[in-house]
């Protein structure tokens, strides 16, 4: 069983089972009824949305590496509270049983609650599936790799030795 990492208001994949819509906000100019009719969700669960306050600062300016990090260091303090915390733990425990979906507006996931909340999902146990074609930034961690290759090619060519095609 897995839980799907989804943009609302897309055309739902085969077997994707019910789809959680994990936003504070409600889709605008859209009738309740036609929810689900429209791909936007089955289940409104604003519970593990983040608060107006972190919706308000992630639509403020265009995301930086710096603001990324500000915004998921407050979107988990607000994750870490009980009644987050049981709900996170429900979501959990019905991703090991059944197929969903979660999901938000925004358009990349990679910079969205909604892969924090995938995290948050994985950390209990379930399979978190998150769409191949959104990846996420290049992050310092893999900058470092991609310097310290660097590194080690100009070590092998200044020591004299050929240097190697491909990954080094």
């Amino acid at each position: 069983m897995a839980i799907r990492v989804v943009r609302l208001g897309t055309p739902r994949s085969r077997g994707e089972g019910l789809r959680l819509g994990t936003v504070r906000l409600l889709p605008r100019g859209v009738r309740k009824q036609d929810y689900a009719r429209q791909n936007f969700f089955d289940v409104w669960l604003p519970e593990v949305a983040p608060s107006r306050e972190l919706v308000a600062y992630a639509q403020a300016e265009p995301w930086t590496d710096a603001r990324w990090a500000a915004y998921e260091k407050r979107y988990l303090r607000e994750m870490a509270r009980p009644e987050a915390q049981r709900v996170i733990a429900l979501i959990g425990a019905l991703g090991k049983q059944t197929n969903f979906s979660i999901g938000c507006y925004c358009e990349n996931p990679w910079r969205c609650h909604r892969s924090l909340l995938g995290e948050l999902l994985r950390g209990q146990g379930s399979k978190v599936s998150i769409p191949r074609s959104a990846s996420p930034p290049q992050s310092r961690s893999r900058s470092r790799r991609t310097h310290r290759a660097a590194d080690r090619q100009r070590r092998r060519t200044a020591s004299g030795a050929a240097p190697r095609s491909g990954r080094g």
